[in-house]
């Protein structure tokens, strides 16, 4: 399995520094601020031409401290970081991101690795998924909805 590697991320600044690095216009990092963009794209043709969780994927990706997270799910990042080793042989798979939650990206961009569930007997439901651009998301419900983790908090 392939355990795709990670970068320390520099907080808020990561997406301007890497726009900078590689050239890109400094407005191109910064997402559009337009209340309306949203809108105007859920009431577009190719928006009602989406996956049919379309709509739930915008409503269900929102974003979680790292500080706020379950110790089980800093434990799972942790070892993410050190590379292993994972207790479920499961751990570091391909996300094949199905439920279309997520951002839409090729397949082996996202891998997914099991946050234990204190007093469970199975993995349980709760997740990290990571994304090749040093994304973790987290999940408590099994690919419902997910958290995008911010590490600056």
């Amino acid at each position: 399995m392939r355990i795709p590697p990670r970068v320390i991320t520099l907080g808020g600044t990561a997406a301007l520094l890497s726009a900078f690095l590689v050239g890109a216009p400094a407005s191109a990092a910064v997402a559009d601020p337009s209340p309306t963009s949203a809108a105007a794209y859920a009431s577009s043709p190719a928006y009602a031409a989406a996956s049919p969780y379309a709509l739930l994927s915008v409503a269900s990706v929102g974003s979680i401290c790292y500080s706020d997270l379950p110790s089980q799910a800093h434990d799972t990042l942790d070892l993410i970081d050190a590379g292993g080793p994972f207790p479920y042989s499961q751990d570091g798979a391909v996300f094949q991101n199905r439920e279309g939650v997520l951002p839409s990206k090729a397949t082996g961009y996202y891998h997914e690795y099991t946050v234990v569930t204190p007093g469970s007997t199975t993995r349980g439901a709760r997740r990290i998924v990571t994304g090749s651009a040093v994304q973790d998301y987290y999940t408590a419900d099994h690919y419902v909805t997910f958290d995008l983790v911010d590490h600056g908090c």
